[in-house]
């Protein structure tokens, strides 16, 4: 079933002509399309998503793709992490693959807090495996009670000499099971609310350290709850000052949520393509479905729901990367509008593909399923709702 649902040709480039791109964009632009087209993301077994995701870390980190997750000084591919960059990968990626845009935002994603908190033997001992692919990472933050409402996480980390004892559990933690290292965030209690929580690193071998229950998805990729019991891990692998985490939680999901809008603009550029073929082929009252004018109409709607999208996600990693601007308001504007434009976008391709559009193994079956998580991770859309209007009242005072 995997190779033919892989595209056919590059998704269309017009938006690196776009300001906010400079030289190097294009040419990493360039770099993916030719790996993908090269068949570099191999054979994607969307049965076997372990096995899979296992095969495509390997793969990106031997194209050397990867290293847009971790600073150079420890492999990376440029001084900090550029937004732009991760934009323009899970784009193409998601494009592609679902599954290998996971494979690489996880990459990046799980060991983000490494790469802004970590001590220097955190960092080398991580993060350089991390751009290699040889170590898979995972960021574990959700809770059963506490997905959005980080201030109920209830896990808690407990100083204990030159060591710290985790005990909890979390849950719906993508990588979960196949990951070697987890960000853990944990509650250690130095204040009320998210003010009294830390970050840790934890390797998947700890004693104490288990998967309690995998997760199976509408959309397959390794997920799992884990579970805490009396994990003691080295004090060295709290990262940053005790109290910190959830700072250190919103700085990494500021420098990633604009690549979640990313690949959001990938599944809904891969649905109004194959929308286009399918509509030029497809014959229908003595014509083709392109001559209708209520179809024309709807590929209209289409692409310009994506080119608002792409402008407010492109403007986001702009911001941060060029003007070192906070991205708090602009990064949850740009992931509510691409995850909900694709949405959109993505239905109005099954329906115009019809009956065959529901059908198991179709593209546009794919991405229907696809798309739907991408409006609760990270940020429910609600949320980023919240965020912007938080943000807005503080502007205005």
């Amino acid at each position: 079933m995997a190779a033919h649902l892989m595209p056919t040709s590059a998704p269309t480039r017009d938006h690196l002509d776009w300001p906010f791109f400079a030289d190097p964009h294009r040419a990493l632009a360039a770099e993916l399309d030719a790996f993908i087209a090269s068949g570099g993301l191999g054979e994607i077994d969307h049965g076997n998503a372990d096995g899979a995701c296992k095969k495509l870390v390997a793969a990106l980190g031997q194209a050397g793709i990867l290293r847009h997750c971790v600073p150079a000084a420890f492999g990376g591919a440029s001084d900090v992490i550029d937004s732009r960059s991760l934009c323009l990968i899970r784009e193409t990626l998601a494009y592609a693959d679902g599954l290998a845009d996971f494979a690489f935002a996880m990459q990046g994603l799980g060991t983000g807090a490494i790469s802004l908190s970590g001590t220097d033997e955190l960092k080398q001992a991580i993060l350089p495996k991390i751009a290699r692919g040889e170590l898979i990472s995972a960021f574990a933050l959700t809770e059963p009670e506490a997905g959005s409402d980080v201030a109920a996480m209830s896990t808690s980390a407990r100083r204990d000499g030159d060591t710290y004892v985790l005990d909890g559990e979390k849950v719906f933690i993508s990588n979960g099971g196949i990951a070697d290292v987890y960000t853990v965030f944990a509650r250690t209690g130095e204040a009320p609310g998210t003010r009294g929580i830390s970050a840790f690193v934890v390797y998947a071998d700890t004693p104490g350290f288990s998967i309690a229950e995998r997760i199976e998805t509408i959309a397959p990729h390794p997920l799992a709850r884990v579970r805490f019991d009396d994990c003691r891990i080295p004090a060295s692998q709290l990262l940053g000052e005790p109290g910190e985490g959830f700072k250190i939680a919103m700085r990494t999901l500021d420098i990633f949520r604009p690549s979640v809008a990313a690949a959001a603009l990938g599944f809904a550029r891969r649905a109004l393509d194959e929308a286009v073929a399918h509509a030029r082929s497809r014959k229908m009252f003595g014509a083709t479905l392109a001559d209708l004018p209520t179809a024309q109409s709807t590929l209209g709607e289409m692409a310009t729901a994506i080119d608002a999208a792409s402008l407010l996600t492109v403007r986001t990693a702009w911001r941060r990367d060029v003007q070192k601007l906070p991205i708090t308001r602009e990064a949850a504007m740009a992931k509510m509008t691409a995850t909900e434009n694709a949405q959109w976008v993505i239905d109005q391709a099954l329906q115009l593909f019809g009956g065959r559009g529901v059908r198991v193994g179709e593209i546009t079956e794919r991405l229907y399923r696809e798309i739907r998580a991408l409006r609760i991770y990270e940020g429910a859309t609600e949320v980023q709702k919240l965020i912007i209007g938080r943000e807005l009242m503080k502007a205005s005072r």
